[in-house]
């Protein structure tokens, strides 16, 4: 079956290949691709696939929803992109921020990620559907379950953080992921297969690898002690990158 997407009008696409460009330059200058990929990983995170509520739709924006534990720092990628947004009024919050994740996969490496534009903004998101922290497995599991991933999407996810680093004061960790955490590709998984990374050794994602390469429930429910900090940007539409070490 064909997905059908929103229709938009050419000038639309017109000023969506504009700010592409824009954001390819501010992510470029700035080193700040990992903080849009969280950006838009976590404006998509509300997403409940039995009532189709939630999701990308540009709730980011509001300061309650910065406000949320989850999306500590987040208000930093929403200040650094509002000036590129204020010259393209056109344009939703909800295809711009997603925008901006697409980008910062392509900016460091990644795949060419297909942009599909036409979201509608909405006022505000549906509250505590994102991931607890201070909570087990079986919250991480049941919370991804409402958005239709199951614990193979959920091992393939976390490969998005090849890209950036933990901080203190947003998840009560410190450190990279990997040896050079602004470049896209499979040393997340390589580090979790040689046991090279202290950050994630300490995190006890070591089970992680083996949860993709020997596919069943009980492993990829080991994740537990990284899937608190699975929350980055738009890389659910990149899993098959990451199937392959």
């Amino acid at each position: 079956m064909v997905k059908a997407y929103p229709t938009v009008s050419e000038d639309y696409l017109k000023a969506v290949d504009k700010a592409k460009r824009k954001l390819r330059g501010l992510i470029a200058e700035k080193n700040c691709a990992p903080l849009m990929l969280r950006l838009a990983w976590h404006s998509a995170g509300t997403f409940d696939v039995s009532t189709k509520t939630g999701g990308p739709f540009g709730t980011m924006k509001n300061p309650a929803e910065q406000a949320h534990g989850a999306n500590a720092g987040l208000e930093i990628a929403v200040r650094l992109l509002e000036p590129i947004k204020e010259q393209f009024p056109t344009l939703s919050y909800a295809d711009f921020y997603q925008l901006a994740g697409v980008v910062a996969v392509e900016v460091t490496g990644g795949p060419d990620v297909p942009f599909h534009p036409g979201r509608q903004d909405k006022p505000e998101p549906p509250q505590g559907r994102l991931p607890d922290a201070t909570q087990g497995s079986d919250h991480l599991i049941q919370v991804f379950s409402t958005q239709c991933l199951s614990d193979q999407d959920i091992a393939a996810l976390s490969g998005g953080h090849t890209l950036g680093r933990c901080h203190k004061d947003r998840c009560g960790f410190e450190g990279a992921w990997t040896s050079n955490p602004l470049i896209f590709d499979k040393s997340y998984f390589k580090k979790l297969l040689s046991g090279a990374s202290a950050i994630l050794t300490m995190l006890g994602a070591s089970t992680l690898f083996h949860a993709i390469t020997n596919p069943n429930a009980e492993a990829s429910r080991a994740l537990a002690t990284v899937g608190f900090l699975l929350w980055v940007g738009g890389v659910a539409l990149l899993l098959p990158a990451f199937m392959v070490v």
